[in-house]
């Protein structure tokens, strides 16, 4: 972050971070700021802000276990009108990820295949997706994986061309599902990621072969189709109690 921080501010006498044996500061000379000729140190309103953030998340989180445990007592359409709500584009991304995950793992559940190596000898499988990482680890990883079929799929709240061709990248450009935390269309999402990639690289053939990799956008509207699908299979409180709440301690 230092080096990252001196690339823009060249001429700054400090640095962010400072090391003290095996504890990180933030350079408190940075959170100094002067209005009309008075100086003010921001620093414990920094602290305080930062705090005030921690403690909402961790209620929000806490809330979103004491529902999870408390399912089954519930209506069915309470539960439902719940994880809508954790699908919407504004909600917390860590657990976009999860519920997304437990929705898909139930769509495919009920897929099989047939594969072998003999016409006379194969076998039937059902998709299995796996959750591959943690949310938020920025561990460079697939967040799930489809067996046997070996789909990767990234989840992402952003449209930014090169978090897109960076995740490509990470895996030799091999083809890659995008669950994208957005209510526009596929054809809209797509179309925006191409225009910022001819705008980034001048030789089309580029362009084209970043594209062609990703497999498919799964958006908002499409994981609340998904959903319907699961309940009406019968799996909304194995989604929301067992599978959501397996996940959940895990990534937070």
């Amino acid at each position: 972050m230092n080096e990252e921080f001196k690339k823009y501010f060249p001429s700054c006498e400090h640095v962010p971070i400072v090391r003290t044996g095996n504890r990180y500061w933030f350079n408190e000379h940075l959170l100094k700021v002067a209005i009309d000729n008075t100086q003010y140190n921001i620093a414990t309103i920094t602290i305080q802000i930062i705090d005030a953030y921690i403690g909402a998340k961790k209620n929000a989180f806490e809330k979103f276990i004491e529902f999870c445990e408390s399912v089954q007592k519930l209506s069915e359409e309470k539960v439902v009108d719940f994880i809508k709500g954790l699908l919407e584009p504004t909600v917390d991304a860590r657990i976009f990820e999860i519920v997304s995950y437990s929705v898909l793992k139930y769509h495919y559940h009920n897929q099989t295949i047939y594969w072998g190596f003999e016409l006379d000898d194969l076998t039937q499988e059902r998709l299995i997706l796996y959750k591959t990482g943690r949310t938020n680890a920025n561990d460079g990883g697939i967040d799930f994986v489809m067996k046997p079929l070996g789909r990767f799929f990234q989840v992402t709240e952003t449209v930014d061309v090169k978090k897109y061709f960076l995740d490509i990248d990470k895996i030799q450009r091999f083809p890659i599902t995008f669950v994208i935390k957005s209510s526009d269309s596929a054809e809209v999402i797509l179309e925006r990621i191409r225009e910022q990639a001819e705008q980034q690289y001048s030789v089309r053939a580029v362009v084209s072969k970043y594209m062609a990799c990703i497999e498919e956008i799964i958006n908002v509207p499409i994981l609340l189709d998904d959903f319907r699908a699961a309940i009406q299979s019968g799996f909304l409180h194995t989604m929301v109690r067992t599978e959501t709440m397996r996940q959940s301690p895990h990534n937070f």
